[in-house]
């Protein structure tokens, strides 16, 4: 995973909102209290936590678990392991009223022994939340439902879910499987960063499949006019309540709430909405250093090329106040002299990143390409050179 050194979102208030900043209409108001177990609002681009309530709490995860089956399902398609014109059958494990452990849950109405489309199967699972769809797909990419779930608890580590373990591959209630809203949010994030085609799938609003009419995806916040949001995924059993993580987009700035726990159907809606809508009023995600856009170009001694650009390889986004983004200075440090051989992305100082004079955020410094190291002749004269560098610094 890519490191970042980066403040919480409570130093960041302290550092913006204890300079008597004339540019600020008006402060940052508190975070909005919700009726809910457990929430937290991230900024997807710069991962800063704008407002959290019981973030780590273990939790049922509910068909928040789809998302983690949708991931696996875009690695296997994005890596050409599987396609999306493959043909499934569907097992008597993925029987719609086959299955006695899908009796009254949400499905995708599969029928044993018929063929599905895998582009079909994925829009069963994220638009449906179709729990025979998972089962068919478990079965499709890993050979079963158990290696199935193995290859979801690896790509959780991985992606740095620290409190998530999977048992099944739908979300129905199973013992030993539990989440947290942080790790939910972290999970949308990587979806939306990893896997664009398959989060594109996340805004459909309807899907038909088997039926005479479209089901509709449940993440009521796509009708919502006054926000723009684009996925992500709800869930709901009777352990877990009702959840829902979501994602929108204003300008520059992409946000992810997770509500795990919410009261009623509409209810996690609704606090959802008033999670983002806050965010968005008051902060805004500024993008002072671009993407392999050298920052700086330093000397590198022993190397075939006497400079060497720095700066950052995916870019560094920060969280500011809403209309502040352009305010935002940049200054760098080198932790000492840089010597080759250099590969791309190896760390050699930090970036800070300033707002009213005060830090607010810092990240590493990188090399943006790889320097070799020089011959034996050029390596005699780059150490005469540095020696005499040192002593007249």
């Amino acid at each position: 995973m890519k490191k970042k050194f980066k403040l919480s979102f409570g130093l960041l208030s302290l550092a913006i909102c204890s300079s008597a900043s004339a540019e600020m209409i008006f402060p940052i108001p508190a975070i909005p209290q919700l009726n809910a177990e457990a929430y937290i609002l991230m900024d997807a681009k710069s991962g800063e936590i704008l407002a959290q309530y019981n973030a780590e709490q273990q939790r049922d995860p509910a068909s928040l678990t789809k998302m983690m089956t949708s991931y696996v399902v875009g690695q296997a398609l994005e890596s050409g392991r599987i396609k999306n014109d493959d043909m499934v059958l569907v097992s008597k494990d993925a029987w719609a009223t086959g299955n006695p452990a899908l009796k009254g849950s949400s499905l995708m109405f599969l029928e044993v022994g018929k063929t599905v489309r895998v582009s079909d199967l994925n829009k069963g699972i994220i638009i449906q939340s179709g729990n025979d769809a998972c089962i068919a797909m478990a079965e499709h990419v890993a050979g079963s439902q158990g290696a199935f779930v193995n290859l979801m608890n690896e790509y959780a580590k991985k992606i740095g879910l620290q409190h998530t373990h999977f048992e099944t591959v739908h979300g129905l209630d199973a013992p030993g499987q539990y989440t947290t809203a942080k790790d939910m949010a972290l999970l949308g994030q990587a979806l939306i960063r990893d896997l664009p085609t398959e989060y594109a799938i996340y805004k459909e609003k309807e899907f038909t499949y088997n039926l005479s009419k479209p089901q509709l995806n449940r993440n009521g916040l796509l009708w919502d006019t006054s926000l723009n949001v684009d996925g992500i995924k709800t869930g709901h059993t009777a352990a877990a309540g009702y959840n829902l993580v979501a994602s929108a987009v204003d300008g520059n700035t992409r946000l992810i709430s997770a509500v795990l726990g919410g009261r009623t159907f509409k209810g996690r809606e609704e606090e959802s909405k008033k999670l983002l809508t806050w965010g968005f009023r008051f902060f805004e995600t500024a993008n002072p250093v671009k993407p392999n856009d050298p920052l700086v170009n330093k000397s590198v001694w022993y190397g075939d090329q006497n400079e060497v650009k720095l700066g950052s390889i995916n870019g560094a986004y920060i969280t500011v106040p809403k209309g502040r983004a352009a305010d935002v200075k940049v200054q760098y440090s080198i932790d000492d002299y840089i010597y080759a051989p250099i590969s791309k992305g190896t760390t050699v100082g930090k970036i800070q990143f300033l707002l009213d004079d005060k830090v607010i955020n810092e990240q590493p410094l990188v090399a943006l390409e790889n320097v070799e190291e020089t011959g034996f002749f050029g390596g005699i004269w780059d150490w005469i050179k540095l020696q005499f560098h040192k002593f007249f610094n």
